[in-house]
């Protein structure tokens, strides 16, 4: 045999050989469905749940697993966008709430955080773009804010898309 059908024989069986061989699947967090980036909307309320300030602010929260990737906790985290805060929350899969469970410690400075009636809907609203996407909403409040002013404030937005047209 030549050199040239040797060298040719050798790559189609490395060929097959490659072909053959699977791969493991790569798996995903127990969380994945509650968790992800969104494109939010921060409204300041009173205490009462009035809105004093619509559209206070906009920016973007995350959503992700704890260490231990279990299907009762998750981590909501602003990335120092807003408040500065990432608290550890309570969460039911199946009807796709969360809550602080009453104040947290803030894992990002001292501070006092309490999140409530957080919600994930999927495809529960439309971006701007017209893109059916999941929608989150929730109620947060921290223990250094005015306490003249007494603020909550009411997050709301959607799954973040990566459309130019949805930023």
């Amino acid at each position: 045999m030549n050199m040239k059908k040797i060298i040719c024989f050798a790559l189609v069986v490395a060929g097959f050989v490659l072909a053959s061989c699977e791969k493991d699947p790569i798996g995903g967090t127990v969380t994945q469905d509650m968790a992800g980036e969104w494109d939010v909307t921060i409204d300041a309320m009173d205490t009462s749940g009035n809105v004093l300030i619509p559209e206070y602010y906009h920016g973007q929260i995350y959503t992700y697993n704890t260490v231990e990737n279990i299907p009762t906790r998750l981590w909501v985290d602003d990335m120092a966008s807003f408040w500065d805060y990432k608290v550890e929350v309570s969460m039911d899969m199946n009807a796709g709430t969360f809550t602080s469970d009453g104040v947290q410690e803030n894992a990002s400075y001292e501070c006092q955080v309490n999140i409530e009636e957080g919600k994930i809907v999927k495809m529960g609203t439309t971006t701007p773009s017209g893109v059916p996407t999941d929608y989150i909403e929730f109620v947060v409040s921290f223990s250094d804010d005015d306490p003249a002013f007494g603020y909550k404030y009411k997050v709301y937005g959607f799954r973040h898309t990566g459309l130019a047209s949805d930023d």
